[in-house]
């Protein structure tokens, strides 16, 4: 298998993802708490989300955040079907994610110009995105599939062709570390950072402490 031009991510969002550091993974159940959470994220340092299709609000949520905060690079999570994909990039979503690896999702985020992260486990699910000519996957879940370990050695064979990865799935402020020192993550990805309820609670004091602290452990991994 010969190295395959990367055609599923812009390199502009690579850059940008691989700049934060850290996706921050959203549940929005009220359109009045998107902007809020939003600004809390980008006030911590933090301007890179994935915004999860499982509420009815989550797409007028995200127009709202494309409109107030135009400096998040919006993504959109749990994007399982191509009409889904059509959707988002109607939306103007600066990327996706999903949580498995279906090439006909795959096909048609490159269609509509989108940039796509498919999810990986086995590497069986590398070789077919690596078909598609993806290059940046999705890791999920990580934690409980063997985290950093398991990614290193599923890894070894395709190493040669570049790839990196976005972690998501039980990751958090301890065991961020354990990811972001390694070359093949781009990003992380957690919900911890604002999570569900204190998104519910209007919490965002906490929610830019969380932000700092996991830009401020960034920071000190990349300097």
């Amino acid at each position: 298998m010969q190295p395959i031009a990367q055609r599923a991510m812009s390199p502009d969002i690579i850059r940008k993802i691989d700049d934060c550091g850290i996706i921050a993974v959203l549940v929005i159940d009220e359109l009045k708490h998107a902007v809020p959470v939003a600004q809390a994220l980008l006030k911590g340092g933090i301007d890179a989300i994935e915004l999860t299709l499982r509420t009815p609000v989550a797409m007028e949520a995200a127009r709202l955040i494309k409109k107030e905060v135009p400096e998040i690079n919006l993504g959109f999570g749990t994007v399982l079907t191509v009409d889904q994909v059509k959707a988002v990039a109607d939306l103007g979503a600066d990327f996706a994610v999903a949580p498995g690896c279906n090439p006909k999702v795959i096909a048609e985020a490159y269609k509509q110009g989108l940039s796509f992260a498919p999810g990986i486990m086995t590497p069986s699910d590398i070789e077919i995105a690596v078909e598609q000519g993806c290059r940046v996957l999705k890791y999920f879940p990580a934690e409980t599939s063997g985290g950093m370990e398991h990614l290193t050695n599923m890894v070894a064979p395709y190493q040669y062709l570049g790839l990196t990865f976005i972690p998501l799935g039980g990751c958090n402020i301890h065991n961020a570390p354990s990811y972001l020192e390694s070359s093949l993550i781009t990003a992380i990805g957690g919900s911890w950072v604002a999570k569900r309820p204190l998104i519910q609670a209007e919490d965002w004091d906490t929610i830019t402490a969380n932000a700092r602290e996991i830009r401020a452990l960034i920071t000190k991994i990349r300097k």
